[in-house]
């Protein structure tokens, strides 16, 4: 299957996860292509789609909801699944999502959503997300747990290998 993994990432470390998905299903045989939201005009000729986004002040980046209003319809139509990065800290579990992105969840109706904590390098912030990052509290440090990413891709794989 032809499987589209769009993800928007404002440091590198969202991109990141979704290239580990993007690797997993390769891995298991589909034709993946790997993207941003900006680069997406239609999703003609695409079987699936994987879909995340960072997570900054409690929604996902500009261009992965401006991909859910341009293509809402498109995206109804075929298997998704979405996932977040954001949430930072030795943390159990990730925060669940937030309101706003709840919105994009109810419009889209992915097949499964997922919150994966996410990793923050202030070396590459600038001073506004620096005073953001601090002022929340945010620890510096890679949270992202790839073994729980990589069984998400194993089990995004499981139910396109089951339709094909």
């Amino acid at each position: 299957m032809r499987v589209l993994v769009v993800v928007a990432s404002r440091h590198g470390a969202t991109g990141e996860i979704g290239d580990a998905v993007a690797e997993v299903l390769r891995e298991r045989g589909h034709e993946v292509v790997r993207t941003s939201p900006s680069d997406v005009e239609s999703l003609k000729g695409v079987d699936a789609v994987v879909l995340g986004s960072a997570i900054y002040m409690s929604q996902w980046l500009e261009p992965a909801r401006d991909l859910v209003v341009r293509l809402g319809p498109e995206l109804h139509g075929l298997p998704v699944w979405m996932f977040s990065s954001g949430p930072v800290g030795p943390q159990e579990r990730p925060a669940p999502a937030t309101t706003r992105i709840h919105a994009l969840l109810e419009q889209v109706e992915p097949l499964d959503y997922q919150v994966f904590s996410g990793a923050v390098d202030r070396s590459v912030l600038n001073l506004r997300e620096r005073s953001i990052v601090r002022m929340v509290g945010a620890p510096e440090g890679d949270y992202r747990d790839w073994d729980a990413v990589r069984a998400w891709a194993r089990a995004i794989a499981d139910t396109l290998d089951a339709v094909a």
